[in-house]
């Protein structure tokens, strides 16, 4: 496969069709090969992580390969990760809470005799 030379008909003929397909300004064809073998018995049947091979392959809309990204088990292991985490803050007195903590008492005492007891 030859970056401006390949077409997208020459690359499925070639290797297959992808495992992943989306479109952005281009095509975006996406290849994983990914095997893994039981390690032994003492560590429980945990797998271990063979070989870990990505293929991304870009493809103008006249169907013309434009770029191609291939990436293995030891490349996955550089690429950094945002550490950041979002935090979700849900308050007790929110409105969604208190819309569901009424539809709740609705649902349990329709007629509203539980909450007046004489």
């Amino acid at each position: 496969m030859k970056i401006n030379q390949s077409n997208k008909n020459d690359i499925i003929q070639t290797i297959g069709p992808p495992i992943v397909k989306s479109t952005f300004d281009n095509d975006v064809l996406i290849y994983i090969e990914r095997k893994t073998s039981s390690s032994k018995l003492t560590k429980l049947g945990k797998r271990n992580l063979i070989v870990n091979n990505v293929l991304i392959l870009d493809v103008d809309k006249k169907g013309i390969l434009i770029n191609k990204e291939f990436y293995n088990k030891d490349d996955m292991q550089k690429i950094k990760f945002d550490d950041n985490n979002t935090v979700a803050d849900y308050n007790r007195s929110s409105f969604v809470s208190d819309f569901f903590f009424s539809l709740r008492q609705r649902i349990d005492d329709p007629l509203g005799k539980k909450r007046t007891k004489n």
